[in-house]
């Protein structure tokens, strides 16, 4: 099997071989990598989404129903 190979010049001018294989790996590589972001963020979008909802739907807090000598002081003495 032939290896097809690609030719650029560095930056020190010096002809450089490298191998197509090796850069179709790191591009293929690449897009996976980009692709897993994106469905990480959609998820996390969706995440969002669901707790928004959530918190919308609880209820809201209520005052404390004690009277009111009930928890002003605390008693550090023991």
């Amino acid at each position: 099997m032939e290896q097809a190979y690609a030719y650029h010049l560095s930056p020190l001018h010096e002809l450089t071989i490298v191998e197509s294989n090796s850069v179709a790996s790191q591009a293929s590589t690449q897009i996976a990598a980009q692709m897993s972001l994106v469905l990480l963020r959609k998820t996390l979008d969706q995440q969002t989404a669901n707790m928004t909802g959530a918190v919308q739907a609880a209820p809201a807090a209520t005052a404390p129903s004690n009277p009111p000598n009930l928890g002003n002081s605390i008693d550090v003495i023991a």
